[in-house]
């Protein structure tokens, strides 16, 4: 784990410093969470399995953000015994505290999905590193995340920790050309849904952002955006914002579109005996 102190001008005591952990977050969606974390002055460990590249933008925003103080990690988040190590590395050095978790790190299907090619002489096994890396390797966050917050001070806090994960309105609404992806953004979004009631009596927060189409590197290339309606990056962090300054709100998703955050609220059931069924499952316990 590489160390960054800022040498530059800039950041601001504004907020109260917290231990921050941003995976996939040295570029694209992440890139701009950790510089909006960076300017508040927080203790940031960035997460990445781009290790050629990495260091030197975490060193960027370090330099322009004296006040923060940022790590560097490669990272695979697809795989448990990278991730555990890592975050059990940033709650030791930020000084056995973990108050935010971005469990932001995703891929698209990089081109045509295998999943819609039907007239292939033999079919071929679907790829499968977008499930490993988008919900997989999201699971594994959030675990982590939970794990640690938990060690954080109850006293009278409203919440204990916040973990902000990254789906995609991909995961709202039916996307043909990647269904894989959308599966998967699906998948966080029931997750987050499904986890926030357990974790709520712990005080630990669980919340998504389902953005529409930012400019990011996760497309296969920059011509992809050429004619799309493009949301800005502060429309992003506007959302993050939002979900660290009430600490009440668990279980949202927000959707990020245009100038826009609005959160979407999940169906309604659609009889009162599923209602009471899921009730049930949850005073049982188990499923």
């Amino acid at each position: 784990m590489a160390t960054l102190n800022g040498a530059g001008t800039g950041g601001s005591t504004a907020v109260q410093r917290k231990s921050i952990i941003v995976t996939g977050g040295a570029s694209g969606i992440g890139l701009a969470i950790t510089r909006h974390f960076a300017a508040e002055g927080h203790d940031i460990a960035v997460l990445d399995v781009n290790g050629a590249e990495g260091p030197s933008v975490v060193e960027s925003i370090a330099k322009e953000n004296p006040i923060s103080k940022l790590t560097f990690s490669k990272c695979d988040v697809s795989s448990w015994q990278e991730q555990a190590t890592v975050f059990k590395e940033v709650f030791n050095q930020h000084g056995g505290r973990l108050d935010i978790v971005m469990a932001n790190a995703g891929i698209s299907e990089r081109g045509a999905s295998d999943l819609v090619a039907v007239e292939s002489a033999e079919p071929a096994q679907p790829r499968l590193g977008t499930v490993n890396v988008n919900l997989v390797g999201v699971m594994y966050s959030v675990k982590l995340a939970v794990h640690y917050m938990n060690k954080n001070p109850a006293n009278d806090a409203i919440s204990r920790g916040s973990i902000i994960c990254t789906a995609s309105n991909a995961g709202v609404y039916p996307f043909p050309i990647a269904p894989a992806y959308a599966a998967t953004k699906a998948g966080v979004i029931g997750l987050v849904r499904s986890l926030a009631r357990p974790y709520e009596k712990y005080k630990i927060q669980i919340n998504a952002l389902a953005p529409a189409v930012l400019e990011t590197n996760i497309a296969p290339d920059k011509a992809l955006f050429k004619n799309m309606i493009l949301t800005p990056f502060s429309t992003l962090t506007r959302g993050v914002s939002q979900f660290i300054s009430d600490p009440s709100v668990t279980g949202a998703i927000a959707e990020i579109h245009g100038n826009s955050v609005t959160i979407r609220d999940p169906p309604n059931f659609v009889d009162e005996d599923s209602a009471k069924n899921l009730e049930t499952f949850w005073n049982l316990g188990y499923a």
